[in-house]
């Protein structure tokens, strides 16, 4: 793990990268990141989150910039500028049921080609999809999900990497910890080495190859 300034960490990500991004409806999101990745004006980038927030929060602000060529999302149905994207077909937008992105993901994380899951089965969702029957019963076969770059938020960092998130704040930050090429922590406190107890570490610190300094050091 290397401690890098947000600037450095975003010139690493080169228009076109395929992204995890953390957070739930902007809680728990890398908000630095964001904010560099529009200064940078990364572009044509493939962002894999729950959902596009709202304009101006979050990954909205992704959207806002025009930054967005395809997402793979639970839901975006609370930013109308993403909805217009996807509409004038400036963005590709694959919308999964939320349990389903989070176990693609963990799947992806795992080494595990993917998963099976009776949801969607019978529906447009399965559309193009494998089906594989198990003991009489029918299952989707969902391919997992991995990125080059994730984008993660945590409570707290320590000196060697390891993480740990506040309540709702962590949702979906370990599992694409786990599931990308490279990836780049933003913290709301860095910490000695021990202030974070062995058994309240999330993530731990060879998971992590980029830790953003804050601010005030």
């Amino acid at each position: 793990m290397r401690a890098v300034f947000v600037e450095e960490a975003v010139a690493m990500i080169p228009a076109g990268a395929s992204i995890l991004v953390g957070g739930f409806m902007g809680v728990g999101t890398p908000e630095r990141l964001l904010d560099e990745l529009v200064r940078q004006k990364k572009s044509n980038l493939t962002i894999i989150s729950n959902d596009a927030a709202t304009p101006g929060k979050g990954v909205g602000k992704l959207f806002d910039a025009e930054l967005v060529s395809r997402m793979t999302a639970t839901h975006i149905g609370l930013n109308p500028k993403a909805q217009q994207q996807m509409l004038a077909k400036q963005v590709a937008i694959d919308l999964i049921p939320q349990g389903t992105f989070a176990e693609r993901i963990r799947a992806g994380g795992c080494g595990l080609g993917g998963v099976l899951t009776p949801t969607g089965v019978g529906t447009l969702v399965a559309e193009g999809k494998r089906e594989i029957e198990v003991d009489g019963t029918p299952y989707l076969l969902e391919t997992a999900l991995r990125a080059q770059f994730a984008l993660v938020h945590a409570f707290l960092a320590d000196y060697l990497g390891n993480l740990s998130y506040a309540l709702t704040a962590r949702n979906f930050n370990p599992v694409m910890a786990m599931a990308a090429d490279t990836v780049i922590v933003t913290a709301e406190h860095i910490v000695p080495v021990g202030v974070i107890a062995p058994d309240h570490v999330v993530t731990p610190a060879p998971l992590v190859d980029y830790l953003i300094t804050n601010p005030n050091g």
